[in-house]
């Protein structure tokens, strides 16, 4: 079974949050988004819409293609969120 992309996208999302130095409230307070959704986003339990993933990239100066190379999620990363799902 493969992964949810919901959680890949989430796990992504961190990844690159904690690249920058950046708390889940910088990121809302930065891009407009609530904390608590942000939170959601990031455990893969919200399906984030384009707009969103838009504007998480444009906050993060990234380009929205970088919020979903799910092959750049570090393995540690990826295998510790899948343990916990189960």
């Amino acid at each position: 079974m493969s992964p949810d992309p919901k959680t890949l996208f989430g796990q992504r999302l961190a990844q690159l949050r904690k690249e920058v130095g950046w708390s889940q409230e910088t990121l809302a307070l930065e891009s407009g988004i609530a904390r608590s959704y942000l939170g959601g986003v990031e455990r893969g339990l919200r399906n984030i819409s384009l707009l969103n993933i838009c504007r998480l990239a444009d906050t993060l100066s990234l380009p929205p293609s970088a919020l979903l190379d799910f092959d750049a999620i570090t393995p540690a990363k990826a295998g510790k969120s899948l343990r916990k799902s189960r």
